[in-house]
């Protein structure tokens, strides 16, 4: 197995980003959806986006956003990818000219081999727990035992992620990459150092 890779999101400060970047986190994401505490306006966006290293991967993440919104975004803070939580339809996340993943709310009976092949253009499928109402974004983690071990493309787990659990996380699930928000906070949309450092750790450590 390749060494998992490791999304930070939710970023607001220009000081978190480089803290992110690093410690050595693999991507960076920027939160477009105006409910949640850690949305950004494009104008803030964009200077976030300028600030990111090289060979560190931006990704603007939206619920459920007008075309004209998204396309917005890729004009002043051109992300280099796209990930969707809302009920996009793959036509739609595929138009943009940008590589995009599909967050997948998992519960009990939900067939994700089914998604997997409903959004094959996708690049990956970040699985989410499920919460009534709430499109993502809320750590709580879910049962890790409801993924299958032979679904045709990456995953990227999240939901509840923190340096506590992201060991067993990781050596469980053995996914392609984590994604982390809440988990490394001092609050919402304040990036914590030592909480990121301790959970990037905790990620190598898992894939010795």
């Amino acid at each position: 197995m390749s060494a998992c890779k490791i999304k930070i999101c939710g970023l607001t400060r220009e000081q978190d980003v480089a803290v992110a970047a690093n410690a050595g986190a693999d991507a960076l994401g920027f939160v477009f959806y105006p409910p949640s505490p850690r949305h950004l306006d494009v104008e803030r966006a964009k200077v976030l986006v300028e600030s990111v290293p090289p060979f560190v991967t931006t990704v603007g993440l939206f619920v459920n956003a007008r075309a004209m919104e998204i396309e917005r975004v890729l004009r002043m803070a051109p992300v280099d990818l796209l990930q969707f939580h809302g009920d996009e339809a793959p036509e739609f996340c595929g138009q943009f000219g940008r590589p995009y993943i599909k967050a997948i709310r998992v519960k009990a009976g939900l067939d994700l081999h089914e998604y997997a092949q409903q959004f094959a253009g996708a690049r990956g499928l970040l699985l989410d727990a499920f919460v009534e109402g709430v499109p993502g974004g809320t750590g709580s983690i879910f049962d890790w035992g409801l993924i299958p071990s032979d679904l045709p493309m990456p995953i990227i787990l999240s939901g509840g992620l923190e340096s506590g659990n992201i060991v067993s996380a990781v050596k469980q699930v053995r996914p392609w990459a984590v994604d982390v928000s809440s988990g490394v906070e001092s609050a919402k949309g304040i990036k914590d150092a030592d909480k990121i450092a301790a959970f990037i750790n905790g990620v190598r450590n898992a894939n010795v």
